[in-house]
């Protein structure tokens, strides 16, 4: 008999991990310390307001920030480990057994912000889901969070790495038709490493429901992904990325997902400033037996600042 895990008491001990997480985000967007308002250890005149100093030197320290790590283009499946400040749409059309389709719009993507150092924040937008049944069904899926916090990192003339943590969280916000119904929290550690203009980035992670049994419902599904970039001249990135999936428990017990996603990027093109574009396109195809989704075409817009 396998041993029964108690998920209620995972789901309270996630949640105040959860909790921790955003005080410790709201611990690196308070300018503590009176001397960080020095003029000499600024450069810049003091205003009256520590927030208001806060504010105003967002960029400059953001620009810091991400100086000590790589700059490397975010792929368009994997989750980068680098911090990156952007606004982020994504568009899938996905083909699912039994001829059915679903487009997914923006795909759970938003706003991505790095707070303090080594803290990005991403506040997820709702993806909003069609499926060709009959009849047809449409409506919100579930809101999507995720922290960041960079353990390690060095930019390309120190070594070209990075090492970051993850805990992504998911609200069971969505219409009856793409909710989840309960709370999943996703642990995960992300890394990459570059060789001139070649690079990999990669994530292993597992999703934990708050309150189902193992044996109901998704399980606890391992993932891991993994992308290869090669940079060509200044602005394109072609890349491959394999995106796995195993199931170790729960409904699709046994079952293991490989998808195999050839895209191209091409960014970060200058607009004004830090502000920029960058876009691009893919085609994820299932290279296993029985899965879930069997392929999907994917469209990527971001602007990164």
């Amino acid at each position: 008999m396998r041993n029964q895990f108690d998920y209620r008491r995972l789901g309270d001990t996630a949640r105040r991990i959860a909790w921790l997480g955003a005080a410790l985000a709201g611990m690196a967007i308070w300018p503590c310390r009176a001397d960080d308002t020095n003029p000499a250890a600024q450069g810049t005149a003091p205003t009256l307001c520590p927030v208001a100093d806060y504010f105003e030197n967002w960029f400059d320290r953001v620009t810091a920030i991400q100086n000590e790590q790589p700059h490397w283009v975010t792929p368009l499946v994997t989750v980068t480990p680098r911090l990156e400040e952007e606004l982020r749409y994504d568009q899938y059309w996905e083909s699912v057994p039994h001829g059915r389709s679903l487009d997914i719009y923006g795909a759970g993507k938003g706003l991505e912000l790095i707070p303090g150092r080594p803290i990005e924040v991403i506040l997820g937008v709702p993806a909003y889901e069609t499926e060709s049944t009959t009849p047809t069904k449409s409506g919100w899926a579930d809101e999507n969070l995720l922290l960041k916090y960079r353990i390690l990192s060095a930019n390309e003339q120190n070594g070209n790495y990075i090492l970051t943590a993850f805990f992504g969280m998911s609200i069971p916000t969505g219409g009856k038709n793409f909710s989840s119904g309960h709370y999943t929290y996703t642990p995960t550690l992300a890394g990459g490493k570059g060789w001139g203009n070649f690079d990999f980035q990669s994530t292993l992670g597992v999703t934990l429901p708050d309150n189902l049994g193992v044996r109901k419902g998704a399980g606890t599904p391992v993932l891991s992904n993994t992308a290869l970039q090669y940079r060509v001249e200044k602005y394109f990135w072609p890349e491959v990325e394999a995106n796995y999936t195993y199931w170790p428990n729960g409904e699709h017990e046994g079952l293991n997902q490989l998808f195999l996603t050839p895209g191209l990027l091409i960014g970060r093109l200058p607009i004004y400033h830090r502000v920029g574009v960058t876009f691009g396109a893919g085609c994820e195809f299932a290279v296993t037996d029985k899965p879930l989704v069997w392929n999907n075409f994917i469209l990527t817009a971001r602007i990164p600042f």
